[in-house]
């Protein structure tokens, strides 16, 4: 029997009585006989998981804590895109660590996510003002992720008719992995060159880093001017911080510009998570991937924040789609542009200029001597020439405290940042053997910056730590996350992200180590991510895993690209052929064009099953050329199919591989394994199954499980393999921890038991609920997997009630909506998962009950179909308490439907927000508040 103090109980919500209830009103006697019911036998797994028993949360982070001290943590001065920085506690407490941050869900639904939506046009601004062009999105996965897709952007948009990707040499060698990753399938040829004299050929697009790896600071206007005459675009790779002192991409004519905001108050962690950028001129922004905030106005014209233009790009055009980024690095990007407004330009100047004054003094210094340098115009990392002598100087740098980076023998590269010293320089001196210098002139800076930025005033008010705590707050207070109710988002599994979880991730012995430090100062790090892949490996049934892709669509990619790969290794070059049911998540489809493949399109049947008679008709005719299937498991419309394990014979039988995608996961552990049920490879989220924050939109971890004949093509993993899908080797390695101290604690049993109870909970929600509004889709007996859809489309033809509108009612009582429209229009796909208790699903159901009462109200005319609860809602405070109320119900029906507790209410900010509007009228950062006035 399970403690009522072990972590699993603390995990999942219902009491073992509120289950029992709960399994008197779906059917079943016992868990055991409700999962026997719903899942197929043919891919039911009896076995018990391979897994150390459950820990308790002290003894987990006990085990964290001897992790952590197997790390070293020196100064880090090998840079190439990862530096230290310093996170102001206000930040650090409030955001990174405050679940009404780190909860909170992408907000598709913009009117109860006015807080973050903020804090992203923040972002935007710092992005747009720092790089001098016109448009920025809402964070990129990483550097390297951006710019893969800034090539991917500039080849579309190019006049050229060249397939020719030019990149500089003194470009982050990670970055060029990722950009070699992406190109290959496309058939782009990447040509990495000394971009000053080599640079004769025609391309279609110019990529330059600036201030190189090595440090150098070049002009580049000439070479750009260059590019644009023979049609190519040009991106420069610009470091946000260096950019506060040095002319920026678009005072030299970049196209488009990408970096990394880590330095902006992110901890290394290992390599991640962080918040790229990617930016762009004039004219591009309707090309520009990812997420885009944008300004907007709700109902009664007042300013309100949205996501703009492509939003959900893979979901409406599938394999047209350009790019298969269907997230953000959000609850990064939000510390990063509170980090600008903390510090404000004053303070980024000091900072800038503090990492240029440590680097001046350390160069003036090796040259005092004898050592040559290879950079003579430098930010903040200088490059030493030491001919023959490198790994020794690095080896003696670390004696003193200290990671430098050996480019080659010869090259030694020195990087500055916010927390170098003078103890710091000192040491680095040491170890190249000189007594340094005490002073230097900084004198006049090269290609110093002439523009202001950051003149918003949000960038100019909050210093102190009062100002911000209160802005925070406020935004924090606008918002609703998993810490005031329910999101039971179908697809997504919003489920408690525990504070043991979390604990570790901000301790510096996982927080402040280099993703390139040497092997011998990581053996923590290595211990905990060789245990977290080899027990998801047990809990999918695969071989091996990589935890490098650093979202779930990156997973996808990795697992084509092996699938790739083997077939190319076999000589089955012409097996491109990628069949997708068309209830997919649209990612995979825009995933498989990524990896070079043709998506075929298999139909499902009314039941929204894989239609087999279409399958087999699609293996016939594409017998030769196929190469894999995606298949997500249970189905996308959220089913136990009975014919998965026959699909995967048939797809094995006319030679391709199967992918299941492991958006699903949260149905399957202790239950079931893809890996022995015939799937191939797959791809795991992190965020949604295995407790990492959904943090507003990101950070995500997606990692890849193969089979053991796949296994040599994992990214990184020798000679065969894919390159690189992330830029760090180990992806978002410092939010691991969490997933790791999940699988701890609760054990092989509280896994099972997680499953059996969000499929408990899904079905007593649609047991609950389909006398009220269809259960669109359902297996075994009845029953749904651990989400189910409701369908409004015969309310909405009857009354014109819409599936937007029972969303937004939802806000006024106090809940996130389901998913909409996904993956069917005018649908809700409702997934409480295991963590919510009986009294929070019953508050659901009854409000979902209420709504219902509400929609019969407008059907039999006792509201009018252009003014009810409904079509108004959300109702703001502002619209309740006003002096004149002309609607035709009450203003208690507005503001406390259902009976609702008023103590508690959630006030959304804004009324319903004109989408149209924002996107004819695209505004993407702060405007000055003139414009509202």
């Amino acid at each position: 029997m399970t403690s009522p103090f072990s972590f699993s109980a603390r995990h999942i919500g219902p009491t073992s009585d509120d289950a029992r209830r709960m399994l008197e009103s779906v059917g079943y006697s016992s868990l055991d006989e409700l999962m026997d019911a719903a899942i197929p036998e043919a891919i039911r797994w009896h076995e018990q998981l391979s897994l150390p028993a459950a820990a308790t949360e002290a003894e987990v982070l006990a085990e964290l804590r001897d992790l952590a001290s197997r790390n070293q943590v020196l100064t880090s001065m090998i840079g190439l895109g990862y530096y230290g920085t310093h996170t102001p506690g206000v930040i650090k407490r409030n955001v990174l660590e405050n679940p009404a941050w780190y909860t909170a869900y992408t907000p598709y639904q913009p009117e109860i996510s006015q807080g973050r939506l903020e804090a992203l046009l923040n972002f935007q601004t710092v992005v747009t003002d720092l790089t001098g062009l016109e448009t920025a999105n809402a964070s990129m996965l990483d550097e390297a992720t951006a710019a893969a897709e800034a090539m991917t952007l500039a080849r579309r948009s190019s006049k050229s008719k060249s397939n020719v990707y030019a990149v500089d040499g003194d470009t982050l060698p990670q970055s060029v992995d990722v950009i070699r990753t992406r190109a290959e399938p496309l058939g782009i040829e990447v040509r990495v060159v000394d971009i000053e004299r080599e640079l004769d050929f025609e391309y279609f697009g110019l990529h330059v880093q600036y201030p190189g790896a090595s440090g150098a600071v070049r002009d580049h206007a000439a070479l750009i001017q260059a590019a644009h005459a023979q049609g190519a675009l040009v991106t420069v790779a610009a470091d946000l911080l260096a950019l506060v002192l040095l002319r920026e991409p678009g005072a030299i004519g970049a196209d488009i510009a990408c970096g990394s905001a880590q330095r902006f108050g992110v901890p290394m962690g290992f390599g991640g998570p962080h918040a790229g950028y990617l930016a762009v001129r004039a004219g591009l922004e309707r090309s520009l991937p990812g997420r885009l905030v944008g300004v907007s106005r709700d109902a009664d014209g007042n300013r309100a924040y949205r996501l703009a233009l492509q939003t959900r790009e893979q979901h409406i055009r599938r394999e047209k789609a350009t790019s298969n980024i269907c997230t953000a690095q959000v609850l990064l990007a939000v510390m990063a542009s509170m980090y600008a407004v903390y510090h404000g330009p004053n303070g980024l100047r000091a900072i800038a200029r503090h990492a240029h004054d440590s680097a001046t003094l350390l160069a003036a210094g090796l040259r005092d001597g004898g050592v040559e340098l290879a950079t003579g115009r430098f930010f903040d990392t200088v490059t030493a020439v030491v001919p023959g002598r490198a790994a020794e100087v690095v080896t003696a740098a670390a004696e003193n405290g200290v990671n430098l980076w050996a480019f080659d023998a010869d090259r030694v590269g020195i990087a500055c940042d916010e927390t170098t010293t003078a103890a710091d320089i000192a040491a680095v001196w040491a170890a190249f053997g000189v007594s340094g210098v005490d002073s230097v002139e900084t004198g006049t800076f090269a290609f110093a910056r002439t523009s202001d930025f950051l003149t918003h005033p949000v960038f100019r008010t909050h210093h102190s730590e009062t100002a911000m705590l209160r802005y925070l707050r406020r935004l924090s207070d606008l918002d609703y996350a998993l810490d005031r109710g329910m999101i039971p988002l179908g697809s997504c599994t919003m489920k408690l992200n525990a504070t043991t979880e979390m604990e570790a991730v901000t301790w510096p012995e996982f927080a402040n180590v280099h993703p390139f430090a040497p092997a011998a100062q990581t053996a923590g790090y290595a211990e905990l991510i060789g245990s977290l892949e080899d027990w998801l490996a047990e809990l999918t049934g695969y071989d091996a895993v990589s935890v490098q892709p650093n979202a779930g669509s990156q997973g996808e990619l990795a697992g084509l690209l092996a699938i790739r790969a083997y077939h190319r290794s076999r000589g089955d070059l012409d097996r491109d052929v990628c069949l997708i049911p068309s209830s997919a998540h649209g990612t995979n489809a825009a995933s498989a064009v990524m990896a070079g493949m043709r998506v075929v399109v298999v139909a499902c049947d009314e039941n929204g099953n894989v239609d087999l008679v279409d399958l087999d008709r699609k293996l016939a005719e594409h017998a030769e050329r196929l190469a894999a299937i995606m298949v997500t498991y249970p189905s996308t419309h959220g089913v136990y199919e009975t014919s998965i394990a026959e699909l995967c014979a048939k797809v094995h039988d006319a030679g391709g591989q199967v992918y299941v995608d492991g958006a699903n996961l949260n149905a399957l552990v202790g239950f079931a394994k893809p890996g022995k049920f015939g799937a191939d490879v797959s791809h795991l989220n992190l965020h949604k199954t295995f407790c990492i924050p959904h943090g507003g939109g990101g950070p995500g971890v997606g990692p890849v499980a193969v089979r053991s004949h796949l296994a040599a093509y994992l990214p990184g993993r020798g000679e065969e393999a894919v390159k690189a899908i992330s830029a760090a080797p180990h992806g978002s390695a410092g939010i691991l921890p969490i997933p790791w101290a999940y699988v701890r604690m609760m054990g092989p049993d509280g896994l099972a038991s997680a499953t059996a109870h969000a499929v408990l909970a899904a079905n007593y929600v649609a047991a609950k609920l389909r006398d009220h509004y269809p259960v669109l889709y359902t297996g075994n007996k009845g029953l749904v997997a651990h989400e189910c859809i409701l369908d409004l489309r015969p309310l909405t033809k009857a009354t014109g009630v819409s599936v937007d509108d029972v969303a937004k009612r939802l806000i006024d009582y106090g809940f996130h909506a389901p998913t909409m429209s996904f993956p069917v229009a005018g649908t809700l796909m409702v997934e409480p998962t295991e963590s919510e208790d009986l009294g929070e699903l019953d508050r659901f159901v009854d409000a979902m009950v209420a709504i219902r009462r509400e929609i019969d109200a407008v059907a039999e005319g006792a509201w009018p179909k252009d003014d009810n609860p409904l079509v108004n809602a959300p109702h703001t405070a502002a619209m309740v308490s006003g002096d004149e109320w002309t609607h035709a119900y009450p203003r208690s029906v507005a503001a406390y439907p259902g009976g609702m507790d008023p103590v508690g209410k959630y006030w959304a900010p804004v009324r319903r927000i004109d989408g149209a509007y924002g996107d004819r009228n695209l505004v993407c950062s702060c405007p000055p508040p003139e414009a509202f006035a």
